[in-house]
């Protein structure tokens, strides 16, 4: 097991910490999840919290972060709203997640039936529910443009709604896009499949140093 450290926070690179979250879903997977002492990791996280990914992904209940990428405590920022959308407080939440604890990983996760996604395509409007499913109708337009072929499971709207929450925060988020210009943070867009556990990581902007060490240990 890891230990949470500053330290280690502070030597991982972006692609190292998009490496530990690839190994740690084909763990989930394959049902070789890490034997987590949750003890352990209170007791180890109680003076601070080291996360090395902020991961933006919608409510449903079958898309826990942690348990998708084989996590524990200390390991991740986790941003949950229906359809995985952008609004001002989630913007304001990715980048202390990136500035002030130094997270050097920012993905949006995406998921197949998606029941947000399905709603923006019937028009449902009730309540605030409205609002939300407004953000999501630019994808579903989107989509029509794409191949299905193009991705590994066959939703394009989610796909294409990933896409559009990154390119949203790139847009809107002034500190997100310089530190993702200079390196210090990369950025991923993934699609979690709600029958296999699998996750498409469709969309990988981060760079590979040649120093780089394969991360295999989380």
């Amino acid at each position: 097991m890891r230990k949470h450290s500053k330290e280690f926070l502070q030597n991982l690179t972006p692609y190292q910490g998009y490496e530990l979250l690839v190994e740690g879903n084909k763990r989930f997977v394959n049902n070789l999840q890490n034997d987590h002492d949750h003890l352990e990791m209170i007791n180890e996280t109680r003076e601070g919290q080291y996360p090395f990914a902020v991961i933006l992904s919608c409510m449903d209940s079958r898309t826990s972060a942690e348990l998708i990428f084989d996590q524990g405590l200390g390991d991740l920022f986790s941003i949950r709203v229906a359809g995985n959308i952008v609004n001002d407080d989630i913007l304001a939440s990715l980048e202390y997640a990136v500035k002030y604890v130094g997270s050097k990983l920012l993905m949006v996760l995406g998921h197949t039936e998606c029941g947000a996604i399905k709603s923006a395509k019937q028009g449902v409007a009730d309540g605030h529910i409205t609002g939300l499913l407004k953000r999501i109708q630019p994808s579903i337009s989107k989509a029509l443009l794409k191949d299905e072929q193009d991705h590994l499971f066959s939703d394009n709207v989610a796909y294409a709604n990933v896409e559009n929450s990154l390119e949203e925060i790139l847009t809107r988020s002034a500190i997100v896009k310089e530190m993702f210009a200079k390196g210090e943070i990369g950025l991923v867009g993934g699609v979690y499949n709600i029958e296999t556990g699998q996750v498409d990581f469709f969309k990988n902007l981060t760079k590979r140093k040649k120093e780089d060490k394969k991360m295999t240990t989380v």
